[in-house]
């Protein structure tokens, strides 16, 4: 039989990159009696959070809600906006941009994949995955396509298996200074509510979203946020669409309600960490995570073991990437670390898988959270026998005491 109530002592330290911890608050108000969905308190508490989550993508167009976790999200941009065979430019910067190329296949279109051709000492497999999308490379591959047959550009904002972040405005000035009427698709699964996002100023027409994030609510919620062309591209897009949706879902939440059964608790939970959010200012919010981003990076370089993003302008706020000494399995050392401290850490995917190991540095935290997860894997690679150039818990101790984090009024929980 296999156990499944283990429960240690104190508190479990997850942190992975995504589900983040979920504040007590929000656990709470998920606990409330579940109510009518075609009700008029469920219409109120619809509109609340419709006109909320729009706050949050900085927009001020229609942000479609659903009951699936952000692959369904993925999919929903693509088959609202796109006919079989379409072709897309999907730039790939990491396991999740190639996830989406391969969901874009296996709809019937034709992804074509642009990277960054970067040779890499540390991880010569996988060196496009240590930086961020080149916008000119987008530009000029774009400016050769005259016939204009490439429908839609995909990036991802805040790649989840690396730890870099993507200059989204300076991909749509690429798209607009190569005069291709190309949609822009952003995946912000991991970014949205941690780091800055700005759907309308950055021409973005379709952004994906996700709950387990930066909205610090468990998996089962994900978003479209929606452009007036994407909308338009929508009423000559053939791919098979019914759950996915969006013109019912828009129409039926103008009162607050869905065509089918939402996630009613999910949604009091949303409602919740939006006023979270809101309240604390998502400026103050973004800086907190940035904050945070620069601890933890200053304890990896006292170790001295590579960061995963190889520049630092593109360092992500969210999560930080560790590259492991050749021969040091990064599996092994999770295993290590989670066996011995109960901390758990984001695995290498695809490409990376063994060589790195992630710190997410969201959700639920504060300083000596992480001060915590950083003892844990200074500790763990001690045992796994790494050699380190220094303590990296005195590094971002010494951090966090010179960057006082500002003083933010909270309301009570």
């Amino acid at each position: 039989m296999v156990e499944l109530d283990f429960h240690p002592s104190g508190k479990h330290f997850l942190q992975i990159p995504g589900p983040s911890p979920v504040p007590e608050r929000v656990l709470r108000a998920m606990s409330l009696p579940t109510i009518d969905h075609r009700g008029p308190e469920f219409g109120a508490l619809g509109r609340k959070v419709l006109a909320d989550i729009r706050k949050v993508f900085k927009t001020s167009h229609p942000v479609v809600i659903y009951p699936a976790s952000g692959t369904g999200a993925w999919e929903a941009a693509l088959s609202n906006t796109m006919s079989p065979g379409d072709q897309l430019l999907m730039y790939e910067t990491g396991h999740f941009a190639a996830l989406w190329t391969k969901m874009a296949r296996r709809l019937g279109l034709q992804p074509e994949i642009l990277a960054t051709n970067a040779a890499d000492d540390q991880l010569p497999q996988a060196g496009a995955w240590r930086r961020g999308v080149d916008a000119e490379l987008i530009e000029q591959r774009l400016r050769k396509d005259t016939a204009h047959n490439i429908r839609a550009v995909c990036v991802v904002h805040n790649e989840t298996s690396t730890g870099v972040t993507s200059d989204i405005a300076a991909v749509r000035r690429a798209i607009d200074m190569a005069g291709h009427p190309a949609l822009l698709m952003v995946d912000t699964i991991s970014g949205l509510g941690s780091a800055d996002y700005r759907h309308d100023e950055w021409g973005v027409d379709v952004s994906v979203g996700g709950s387990q994030k930066g909205l610090m609510l468990p998996p089962g919620i994900s978003f479209n946020a929606v452009s007036p062309r994407a909308l338009e591209a929508m009423k000559t897009a053939a791919l098979p669409r019914a759950f996915w949706a969006w013109d019912e879902i828009i129409a039926m939440n103008q009162n607050g309600y869905w065509p089918y059964t939402p996630n009613t608790n999910l949604l009091y939970a949303l409602s919740e960490t939006l006023d979270m959010l809101l309240t604390e200012g998502l400026d103050n919010v973004f800086a907190r995570h940035m904050r945070w981003g620069a601890g933890v990076r200053a304890a990896v370089n006292a170790w001295g073991l590579p960061i995963q993003c190889a520049d630092p302008r593109r360092y992500s706020p969210v999560l930080t990437g560790v590259i492991m000494p050749t021969g040091v399995d990064a599996d092994a050392l999770r295993h290590l670390i989670h066996q011995r401290f109960d901390l758990s850490l984001g695995m290498g995917l695809g490409k990376l898988k063994g060589r790195m190991f992630r710190i997410g540095h969201l959700g639920d935290s504060n300083d000596l959270t992480l001060l915590a997860a950083l003892a844990g894997c200074e500790m763990g690679l001690k045992l796994a026998g790494v050699a380190l150039a220094g303590s990296g818990v005195q590094a971002a101790m010494d951090y966090f005491a010179a960057h006082a984090a500002p003083k933010v009024e909270r309301r009570a929980a």
